[in-house]
């Protein structure tokens, strides 16, 4: 049997992260989006109309914190495992404890699935009966777009909520309460900290509580021993470790950052563009996967506004996989910078985009005789190339002639940059061809 003091050493060895977590709604900081006054998650608590859960978002949002607030809401039994811990037997004991509870207790089982994307297909399969049958009420916490790592059924069976990282403010207001607390925080110590500390965590931490109170802690209690501590600057730079970018290569991560650093080019802000590549960067993405999006790009949307975007953005792509990195940074970051600032038009983009639907949908259209190749035998009896015009033949270059065989404009050029000349040009050829 443990004395007062006992219990409470026991309690403090425990983490500030666990220690501080809330214990009602009220307490609950971040993603008020869902959890605010008024707002889904709420409302089906004060329903008494739980439903399965999915909790989906980066660490240290509060997704095990809410599940636990939740179980103690619904006043449900609470089962918590992590899904790299456990096999099918395991489950299906849980269940059947569940079921038992239910039926001669009529109590309800809250099951909370840590980490719930390292199931595989079969082993979300033992959930669907239970989750659908009401037997248990599922919280699964995943780190991972769950339309991607989990199964359609069980994703249909539950309510998906997004985890967003928590926002400075967030942080601050935290690590202030956590100073303050006297039985769970930090309050027993005489602690001065400064607003610069408090601030250098906040940033650091990326959204993530854990990091930040674990950091505090860490801060406060290596100091321990003195009368008064003070937390500046300078222990909160000891306290925490450099930034981890959070970028899974093959997620969401992944795929988002890519899309921000590709509309930000299209859209002409090179300083959001540039943000997105440092942080690809940063979190070891492949350059060359970088510098393919920069070719496309180029193509795309900036097209023949400015034809050297292309050609600069080929001399990046082989540049950088030539240099390497860290140099093939200052590459990628000047095809970026000259890509984002050029003019853009995606004409040549359309053009091919609605050639290749006619291909697809529409007749094929044949190949006029006149342009119709004549290298081969037979051909001259079958009439191919006869009538075909050679344009350099003519003064300037040009001489009307039938090219497609149908009335169809697929290259539209805009008004923008270079094209403009296009354009131009293009008039005047066919001014020059309604008056021959």
């Amino acid at each position: 049997m443990f004395n007062q003091v006992g219990r409470e050493n026991l309690a403090r060895a425990e983490p500030l992260a666990v220690r501080m977590r809330p214990k009602t709604l009220d307490e609950f900081v971040g993603q008020t989006h869902f959890i605010g006054p008024g707002k889904r998650l709420r409302r089906m608590l004060d329903a008494d109309r739980l439903a399965s859960l999915i909790f989906y978002g980066p660490p240290g949002t509060g997704k095990t914190t809410l599940a636990w607030i939740i179980a103690d809401a619904s006043s449900a039994r609470f089962e918590q495992v992590n899904a790299a811990q456990v096999g099918v037997k395991d489950i299906r004991d849980i269940l059947d404890e569940a079921r038992h509870q239910l039926a001669h207790e009529n109590h309800r089982t809250v099951l909370f699935l840590d980490e719930l994307h390292r199931f595989n297909r079969a082993q979300q399969d033992v959930l669907l009966r239970d989750v659908e049958s009401g037997v248990i009420i599922l919280i699964g916490a995943t780190t991972q777009n769950p339309f991607f790592a989990l199964n359609a059924p069980l994703i249909s069976r539950s309510q998906i909520f997004q985890f967003e990282p928590l926002t400075q403010d967030d942080i601050t207001a935290l690590l202030r309460r956590a100073l303050m607390d006297s039985d769970r925080g930090l309050g027993r110590f005489n602690v001065e900290i400064t607003d610069e500390a408090i601030q250098h965590l906040a940033v650091l931490c990326d959204g993530d509580a854990r990091r930040a109170l674990t950091a505090l802690e860490v801060g406060v209690c290596s100091q321990a021993d003195k009368e008064k501590i003070v937390f500046d600057l300078e222990v909160a730079q000891e306290s925490i470790q450099r930034k981890a970018v959070v970028y899974d290569g093959t997620g969401d991560e992944h795929y988002d950052t890519a899309s921000a650093f590709i509309k930000s080019m299209r859209g002409s802000d090179p300083d959001a563009a540039v943000y997105w590549l440092a942080k690809m960067l940063e979190a070891g993405e492949d350059p060359r996967f970088i510098a393919r999006r920069i070719v496309i790009c180029a193509a795309e949307d900036v097209g023949n506004a400015d034809p050297q975007a292309l050609v600069l953005a080929n001399a990046a792509l082989g540049a950088s996989e030539f240099v390497g990195m860290p140099e093939a940074q200052l590459i990628l970051s000047q095809a970026v910078i000259y890509i984002s600032c050029a003019p853009k038009s995606n004409a040549s983009a359309q053009a091919i985009w609605s050639a290749s639907r006619d291909v697809k949908e529409n007749r094929t259209v044949p190949v006029p005789k006149p342009l119709r190749g004549t290298g081969y035998s037979g051909a001259v009896r079958l009439g191919h190339g006869t009538g075909y015009k050679y344009s350099q033949d003519f003064s300037k270059g040009f001489v009307k002639q039938v090219y497609l065989g149908v009335d169809k404009e697929y290259y539209t050029p805009s008004d923008r940059g270079y094209e403009s000349k296009i354009r131009r040009w293009l008039d005047y050829l066919k001014n020059e061809s309604n008056a021959s």
